[in-house]
């Protein structure tokens, strides 16, 4: 079991002081998690991409060039890549030049994006919104697959012997392939696209009971029994909200006032029923979808969830609203340090990316 962070580096007003940090400055932050993250033995440091004031990171990939740049051993990856709004050859590029430098740590998160601001942002239509990720993420996995390339389709200038370069480096169990996977909320489809494909799937929780995705989760390991050219063994990521304290009332108390800040944001956006204290206490408690708490209690549910999931990989949003960095580093320590030595005692592994 893989234990780590992701981000989106949230910019907005802390809702004690009203203070907001600015991109730079949360960019900074985000740069000290990762290289503290690494120090306390976590796996993986996700970056997110958003086009909105309440995010300092519109190039996930100049990021991750930084955080690779500044460590040894962590794996550092996008949280997600919006590759429907992107060239698939640029992204390629990007990633493969960082996984050249880094010796074979990064990875790219692909996926369709939680927010459609990118989509008027670069000109793509979002009646095209299915079409264009499935296009995009095939011509991706095709440059992964072989160089040069021929290649036509709908939403970019055909390739005709085009050589792609940089290439991946070769990795144990993995060959010349970059470590790519496809992000999902839960669509049972995206579950069997993955499988298909052979990548990795990450499923992003945010709500309702985690273990109810294990069916997800059968069908992706179904599905990739049959991938025609698996990259490396079927592998389930859950990403999830959370932030350990010493424990699990002091969490909640803390958390709470900048995961209330950020969903009424999305409440007032999207129109979902604003929650409340009550709402959040129990979807923090066992089985429910935030794991905020002591050490104690998080680890006791990343095992449970392993128990129904058999997921591999488990990421915690710790950041919401743009809690501060003294804050956040407190959390990470403590993942590192204090859940993580619980959950491999409990699973009788011993976690650490290759």
């Amino acid at each position: 079991m893989e234990l780590g962070f992701y981000t989106f580096g949230d910019t907005m007003p802390d809702p004690h002081t009203r203070e907001r940090a600015t991109p730079g400055q949360r960019i900074r932050d985000l740069l000290e998690r990762v290289r503290l993250a690494e120090e306390v033995g976590l796996d993986y440091a996700g970056i997110g991409e958003h086009h909105r004031p309440e995010y300092a990171v519109s190039s996930p990939s100049t990021v991750i060039s930084a955080a690779l740049a500044q460590t040894r051993r962590i794996h550092v990856g996008s949280a997600v890549t919006v590759l429907s709004t992107e060239d698939p050859v640029r992204v390629f590029q990007q990633f493969t030049t960082m996984d050249q430098f880094s010796g074979g740590r990064v990875e790219l998160l692909a996926g369709r994006g939680s927010y459609i601001e990118s989509y008027p942002l670069y000109g793509a239509n979002l009646e095209d919104y299915d079409d264009l990720f499935d296009e995009k993420v095939q011509l991706l996995l095709e440059l992964d697959r072989s160089n040069p390339i021929t290649w036509q389709g709908r939403f970019r200038p055909a390739l005709e012997a085009a050589d792609i370069l940089p290439r991946p480096v070769d990795k144990p169990g993995l060959g010349e392939h970059l470590r790519i996977g496809i992000a999902t909320g839960g669509n049972p489809e995206s579950s069997v696209r993955a499988g298909v494909l052979g990548v990795p799937v990450s499923y992003a929780i945010i709500g309702g009971r985690p273990a109810d995705f294990a069916p997800l989760a059968d069908l992706y390991r179904e599905a990739f029994t049959h991938a025609q050219e698996p990259r490396g063994e079927a592998s389930v990521t859950v990403s999830v909200m959370g932030f350990v304290a010493d424990e699990d009332k002091a969490a909640r108390d803390f958390f709470y006032p900048y995961y209330l800040d950020t969903m009424k944001m999305i409440s007032a956006e999207r129109g979902f029923p604003l929650p409340n204290r009550i709402t959040f206490d129990a979807t923090a408690a066992k089985g429910g979808a935030y794991f905020v708490g002591g050490p104690e209690s998080v680890a006791e549910r990343i095992v449970d969830l392993h128990g129904a999931l058999r997921h591999d990989r488990q990421i915690f949003q710790m950041d919401l609203t743009g809690v501060p960095q003294k804050e956040s580093l407190h959390a990470i320590e403590r993942m590192g340090t204090r859940v993580k030595p619980l959950v491999d005692a409990a699973l009788g592994t011993s976690s650490g990316t290759a």
